[in-house]
């Protein structure tokens, strides 16, 4: 039996990838490298020793999805990584993310009732929850009152997967909602390697640190935080995907539907982390205060008490060990795996 993971060669992915091969089990990953790279998966290769095999395929299309379940019959649990991800972008680009991310989980979805396949890992996100009224998040939290598409995007599919659920006592659902993964995989061979000029913080700090970026840039320092700036809960990704590890084996004990935050429960502001990845790199990192960005929250980080009680996981790196990781991946792939 093997895992499909979608979206398997991007950056969340390819480290799950590393850590479900060095955890025993067979996959085989989908994408359609429209934000990531195949030399990704080349390089995870070269880690864990193991020929992976790969389908490019585009969730979005019914008959490319049933094709893979149909080559690999072997398929009983899906990761669903794939979808387009950044929150700026989102408000821009509503349509596109609605259409895109929707549609590639329905369309898996009613490839894996055809094909019998019941245990379905979800890449959600800590932004369900919109501006929580009070940090650090419980999974009890109400979630709605999403600030932007992306997150709106997440929720309606957590819906979708709650009411498939509800009328499938068979299915088994682990409904992950991560917080904000950094840092890269301890050889540097992989890490983040976003198209054209990074959404995110760390990538666009890394891309600074290196020099290929001015400085960076602060979405506002006014909120309701100790600093000014936003407050998040950063994880290491290598963190984040043995939490995946770890959701399989609760799928396994036929839990139905699981609702876990995969979070440190520590906030730290956009400043912290550019001090900490000025440690890792060395040298000073120019930085400017700009506006607040639409969409953005003060503050949001996660209690993760569940996760440790039901999962047996707890993030175990921390931000220094986070920048020092990015760094090692951004100075040793400056262009990322484009080489």
């Amino acid at each position: 039996m093997s895992i499909l993971v979608c979206g398997g060669a991007g950056y969340i992915g390819s480290h799950t990838c590393v850590e479900l091969i060095q955890a025993g089990y067979d996959i085989v990953v989908a994408d359609n490298l429209y934000n990531s790279s195949e030399e990704s998966l080349r390089r995870v290769e070269k880690i864990v020793g193991k020929s992976i095999p790969f389908v490019k395929a585009e969730l979005c299309n019914d008959d490319e999805v049933e094709a893979l379940f149909a080559k690999y019959p072997g398929i009983d649990s899906v990761i669903h990584f794939a979808g387009l991800k950044a929150v700026g972008e989102s408000v821009a680009k509503p349509l596109e993310y609605y259409s895109n991310n929707l549609i590639s989980t329905l369309y898996l979805l009613q490839a894996m009732r055809r094909h019998g396949v019941k245990n379905f890992v979800f890449s959600s996100s800590a932004t369900v929850y919109g501006d929580p009224a009070t940090v650090p998040i419980r999974e009890d939290f109400p979630t709605g009152g999403t600030t932007n598409p992306y997150g709106t995007s997440k929720l309606f599919q957590e819906k979708i997967l709650m009411d498939i659920c509800a009328a499938d006592p068979e299915l088994n659902v682990a409904l992950l909602r991560y917080f904000n993964p950094i840092g890269a995989h301890e050889s540097g061979m992989i890490g983040e390697d976003p198209n054209g000029i990074p959404n995110n913080l760390v990538p666009y700090i890394a891309k600074v640190a290196v020099g290929q970026l001015e400085k960076v840039h602060v979405f506002g320092n006014d909120y309701d935080t100790p600093d000014g700036t936003g407050v998040r809960d950063y994880i290491h990704v290598v963190d984040l995907a043995r939490g995946h590890v770890a959701a399989l084996k609760k799928l396994a004990q036929n839990c139905g539907l699981f609702v876990c935050n995969l979070g440190t429960g520590n906030g730290y502001s956009v400043l912290d982390v550019v001090h900490a990845y000025e440690k890792a790199c060395g040298h000073a990192l120019p930085y400017v205060i700009d506006p607040r960005r639409p969409g953005d929250i003060a503050s949001c980080y996660a209690d993760p008490a569940k996760a440790r009680e039901e999962l047996g996981w707890v993030a175990e790196l921390g931000i220094e060990e986070m920048c020092a990781s990015s760094w090692k991946w951004q100075s040793q792939n400056p262009n990322g795996y484009k080489g």
